[in-house]
């Protein structure tokens, strides 16, 4: 049997259709076209979603490596108690979207968890190639731990991530932080995270369903590696896919659709880290696509995901 849509997931993508129908076509490389279509999908996602009234969020500035301010966003649901902590990097292929796109996602999991987060506005690509947005999530995650008796949280219980692109960036500053030898990561939570920059030949079995596609995928890897794409030469800091070595690492999540294309990259680094010894949960969940319970939150699959990824959160 060939692959289909969750029944569910259908009926609420069917009032899409008609937009997704409308964005512009983006040959491979054409990143400005693809940031357009990018903001206009999801202001129609989160059209008429409330952010919730329990949740409030400040904003901070830390210096990059070279000088420039980025922009970090806390958010925390009134009365929390202190403990853990959560650093979440936003998806966008490398080349999209900024914190304030993230506001109702993150504020979501806040309200549902109790949990704190803090969202880092990461440069992008082509921009800001590698190794200019890895090193500013790194440096969100120093000036956390820095600033955690601040913050009302213990800097020994601080997870990690991120969705999609933002899920790339999450595993990959796990192994940064390993290799620095710096202060660690209690998890990493990845949600259908981008992790290999050679995932450019399309599968016929998943193109009827792609929302990110192959070439998507190709723009934004060459976006942040340049003519390094796709080389020997590309380092697991970038692409995590690259790893050799897993060992060391924190334990992880890691929730998938079948009808994405980081499916195999994510199932085959799964193996990566259990491989190593590293305690890895993972969830391919039938019938849906990338970044479906944007779409479609209300749907039993996407319960089922929030549900595990919020007792996830709280186990930090």
């Amino acid at each position: 049997m060939s692959f289909s849509l969750d029944p569910d997931f259908s009926s609420a993508l069917g009032k899409f259709g008609d937009l997704l129908d409308t964005l512009a076509e983006a040959p491979i490389g054409d990143v400005n076209t693809r940031r357009k279509n990018g903001a206009v999908v999801t202001q129609a996602l989160f059209q008429g979603r409330s952010f919730p009234s329990d949740v409030s969020f400040r904003d901070f500035t830390l210096k990059s490596s070279d000088q420039e301010e980025i922009q970090l966003r806390w958010y925390q649901k009134e009365n929390s108690k202190p403990g853990s902590a959560i650093l979440y990097i936003h998806g966008g292929g490398l080349i999209c979207h900024d914190i304030s796109r993230y506001d109702l996602v993150i504020a979501k999991y806040v309200a549902a968890s109790g949990v704190p987060f803090l969202s880092v506005n990461y440069r992008k690509a082509p921009e800001f190639p590698y190794p200019i947005p890895i090193d500013d999530c790194y440096r969100a995650f120093v000036w956390l731990v820095q600033h955690s008796q601040e913050l009302s949280i213990d800097p020994t219980r601080i997870g990690i991530m991120g969705d999609s692109a933002g899920g790339g960036l999450a595993a990959a500053l796990t192994i940064v932080a390993r290799d620095k030898k710096g202060p660690s990561l209690a998890r990493q939570i990845l949600l259908y995270p981008m992790l290999d920059d050679r995932t450019v030949t399309p599968d016929p079995e998943l193109l009827p369903f792609i929302i990110w596609t192959y070439e998507d995928n190709l723009t934004g890897w060459t976006a942040y590696l340049g003519n390094q794409v796709g080389s020997p030469a590309v380092s697991p800091h970038a692409a995590p896919a690259r790893l050799q070595d897993a060992k060391g690492l924190p334990p992880a999540f890691i929730d998938v659709g079948e009808l994405d294309i980081f499916r195999d990259e994510d199932i085959q680094y799964a193996q990566l880290l259990t491989d190593a010894g590293v305690s890895t949960e993972l969830h391919v969940r039938p019938g849906v696509i990338h970044s479906w319970e944007l779409f479609a939150p209300d749907i039993p699959v996407s319960q089922r995901a929030l549900a595990d990824r919020v007792r996830v959160i709280q186990e930090i």
